[in-house]
């Protein structure tokens, strides 16, 4: 069992006062009963309750972040990002997935609220105006990010209907004839929350228009979205795939490879994120870039306000660029 603060007072003769001053580096205490009690402290091995601290306080210097899964490379660089930040401002990071289930992500969140978080960092895949109203019933700051629920929320994300409209119209005027685009999470159109994937498809048919191009995308929504290349004449037309993440377009550039399809030469490939393991792909990709790691400090920055003011609050969305390679 470990030492409490009250032993330590026995030990040392004094008030219990007087050792959480040490303890805590507060004033109103001598250098030498100060340096006579951290003695103690330490040879016993003395560990804070932050439980009851806490309660305390009212705070526990935690937060939740709760995603899907971190298969995407972006969601890994997004909560390191998160977790750095968070570290420096001196909290913890409870990091809880729910691999795309309804029931587990609100399971995820009560488990959070029940140990006291201070708030979460919610990518959401419920939605809605009743679990909306689910969320409220915690009176618990949240910030979403990737997927806006509404306006009520704090929302950290990029401008994706505009950046893919801007990729797109970049693809056109290479020459391309034809696009496929690859976007597994669109049958999932309606029944979960896929804000960002669906602003993105917005933009791919924005810039078509713009660009007055008459072909009709091929939209690929299967998960097994390889196998469904297979039934896909590739070399019919001057074609580019469009992919909605990097991960897509990897997956996409392996298969290519495997079937003697030379890229940019018999097709073009773009993807979207810029992962950081881009930089050991050949040919390099040509894809979208916004900076994820300013992703994950403006969720914390955003958070701890709400935290700290109440203040509800959504900052500018990341800005984003096209980063040229060599796959178009």
């Amino acid at each position: 069992m470990s030492i409490t603060i009250k032993e330590i007072a026995e030990l040392c003769g004094v008030s219990h006062g007087t050792v959480d001053r040490a303890l805590n580096d507060r004033p109103g205490i001598s250098l030498k009963t100060k340096e006579k009690i951290l003695k103690v402290a330490a040879d016993l091995n003395y560990q804070p309750d932050f439980l009851a601290r806490s309660l305390a306080k009212g705070t526990t210097k935690t937060i939740g972040l709760v995603l899907f899964d971190l298969y995407n490379r972006s969601f890994s660089q997004l909560t390191n990002s998160i977790e750095m930040e968070s570290r420096q401002r001196e909290y913890f990071v409870n990091l809880l997935l729910t691999d795309k289930s309804f029931e587990t992500e609100k399971q995820a969140i009560e488990h959070l609220v029940n140990r006291k978080v201070d708030g979460i960092i919610l990518f959401p895949i419920n939605q809605g105006a009743d679990f909306e109203q689910y969320l409220k019933r915690f009176n618990v700051p949240i910030v979403t990010i990737c997927n806006k629920l509404s306006d009520y929320w704090s929302y950290i994300g990029i401008d994706d209907r505009s950046a893919m409209s801007d990729a797109v119209q970049y693809v056109i005027d290479k020459g391309y004839q034809r696009i496929v685009y690859i976007c597994p999470p669109l049958a999932y159109h309606g029944v979960s929350n896929i804000y960002t994937q669906e602003k993105r498809l917005e933009g791919l048919l924005e810039g078509m228009r713009l660009k007055n191009f008459a072909e009709e995308p091929i939209i690929v929504t299967d998960k097994h979205y390889i196998r469904a290349l297979d039934n896909i004449d590739l070399k019919l037309k001057r074609t580019a795939i469009i992919c909605s993440c990097d991960q897509y377009a990897l997956e996409t550039m392996n298969y290519l490879k495997d079937k003697g399809i030379r890229i940019p030469d018999d097709i073009g490939l773009l993807g979207f994120d810029n992962i950081d393991v881009l930089k050991y792909i050949t040919p390099k990709l040509t894809t979208v870039h916004y900076n994820v790691e300013q992703m994950g400090k403006l969720a914390v920055d955003v958070l701890l306000e709400q935290i700290d003011k109440s203040a509800v609050t959504s900052p500018p969305l990341i800005e984003y660029k096209i980063i040229e390679g060599e796959s178009l």
